[in-house]
């Protein structure tokens, strides 16, 4: 069979896409010395900084298994980093009824651990023992027991708010049974 000298392009139906070409598309490399994969996940260099290493996705996930994203930074600038963040994706927060645990000690969701936090509480804490502090705590600074102080007041509502949060954690994990 001779060999014909036409492109693919002649006639109808045309045999590949029109904006389709045969240039050669240029491809970065993966960063990591030796590989020779697509380096596609960018990945920074360091923290706070705009240059990024371009990895393949096995190479990606090694670099970023011990990453700390608050590595270097004080506590307080931590907190306000980690709020701001939380802020701008507050868009994309799980739902509670999603069958997901969240953050946490893989057990509970991040407000929980805040929760047990206030009320001095480990994070393997029954609910009988979350019962218990919180009773304690809430009749030590109780606005009855102690009336006209600003700072038992705000500490009753703290154990009030973080009560709140594991009694409704506890319900939903009761529901879900």
């Amino acid at each position: 069979m001779a060999r014909s000298g036409r492109s693919v392009d002649w006639g109808f139906p045309r045999w590949r896409g029109y904006d389709a070409s045969r240039d050669a598309v240029e491809m970065r490399i993966c960063d990591r010395h030796g590989c020779n994969e697509p380096g596609d996940c960018p990945a920074p260099k360091s923290p706070n900084s705009p240059e990024r290493w371009y990895f393949c996705q096995k190479h990606a996930a090694e670099y970023n298994k011990g990453w700390d994203y608050f590595e270097g930074l004080d506590k307080e600038e931590a907190a306000r980093r980690a709020k701001s963040e939380q802020a701008e994706s507050a868009g994309y927060a799980e739902a509670q009824h999603y069958g997901w645990s969240g953050s946490g000690d893989g057990s509970r969701s991040a407000d929980e651990m805040r929760a047990l936090e206030v009320l001095e509480l480990e994070a393997d804490a029954s609910f009988d023992d979350i019962k218990k502090a919180w009773r304690a705590k809430a009749k030590e600074v109780h606005p009855d027991v102690r009336p006209g102080d600003a700072e038992a007041a705000k500490a009753f509502q703290a154990y009030q708010l973080a009560y709140e949060v594991l009694r409704q954690a506890e319900e939903r994990r009761e529901w879900k049974g």
